[in-house]
């Protein structure tokens, strides 16, 4: 495994397993067996209603807790909560998590935020982190924030890399987890002849081309399947290194094409929406 070095001295695995849209059942089973394949990171989220299946997929591993980085993500009904984390660590089943996100920019965020660096000084969670808080967001909180967030979470690939935001998360030392990494799917970026080219030089797939692009640029990766096929390609990529010169013929791809796109109506909506968790 590789790691990325955090703002507060501590280390995260470069690639994880991701649980978005992952119903509960799979949920687990793909966390089980990521872990057993040699995953050390795991990343969920209240509103993906499937952190039990998570934390039981943990359990059921047998790999000891404290060689899991678990990330999840409080949802943004639940930030004047003052019982929201550690409802977040009865639903996981932990003590702590390794990182612990505000999800979106909606409803009394700031105050999502304080619960955060609570967490945070309380030991509950040893790193912090914002969701989708590009622009105006992260250009308002860190006038406000007392700890600086560890991990920002947001759209990146090779179409869009995120080139405005990572300049104040350079400037900040915050490190980028990336989700849709591959495109979300888009056979247009996984059949572009750069990664076709370098998947025959080393062996590799596109898509393992594309996830090691990640990492070298310095992101956190979580690629989400219930495949075990996928989950163990997609894990399979630190074995190769691509150049300075191939690093520089994918960035020639950034077109500023991201497949998210929220909207004002969706986030007033959100700190409305209640997910209807696990019970068991």
């Amino acid at each position: 495994m590789e790691y990325v070095k955090m703002n507060n001295g501590k280390e995260c695995p470069v690639i994880g397993i991701g649980t978005y849209m992952i119903a509960p059942n799979d949920a687990e089973v793909s966390v089980r067996e990521a872990l057993k394949m040699g995953y050390e990171c795991v990343d969920t989220a209240a509103a993906y209603v499937n952190e039990r299946a998570c934390g039981r997929g943990i359990k059921a591993s047998g790999v000891p807790r404290e060689k899991v980085f678990l990330s999840t993500k409080l949802w943004p009904s639940e930030y004047e909560n003052e019982n929201a984390v550690d409802e977040t660590l009865e639903r996981l089943g932990v003590t702590y998590v390794d990182l612990l996100y505000i999800h979106q920019p909606a409803g009394n965020w700031l105050t999502g935020y304080r619960l955060l660096e609570k967490a945070y000084k309380e030991g509950k969670a040893k790193a912090i982190g914002i969701s989708n808080f590009e622009g105006k967001y992260i250009d308002e909180l860190k006038t406000k924030w007392e700890i600086v967030p560890q991990f920002m979470q947001a759209e990146a690939h090779p179409y869009f890399t995120q080139d405005e935001l990572r300049k104040t998360l350079d400037r900040y030392d915050i490190k980028l987890m990336s989700w849709y990494p591959l495109g979300h799917g888009d056979r247009s970026l996984l059949e572009e002849p750069v990664f076709r080219q370098l998947g025959e030089k080393y062996g590799k797939s596109p898509a393992q081309v594309i996830l090691r692009w990640h990492t070298q640029m310095g992101f956190v990766v979580i690629p989400g399947s219930k495949n075990l096929d996928h989950i163990r390609d997609n894990l399979d990529i630190l074995d190769f290194k691509l150049t300075d010169e191939e690093m520089n013929q994918i960035a020639k791809l950034n077109k500023g094409v991201r497949y998210y796109h929220r909207t004002d109506e969706q986030l007033a909506g959100f700190a409305a929406w209640q997910p209807e968790y696990e019970k068991a």
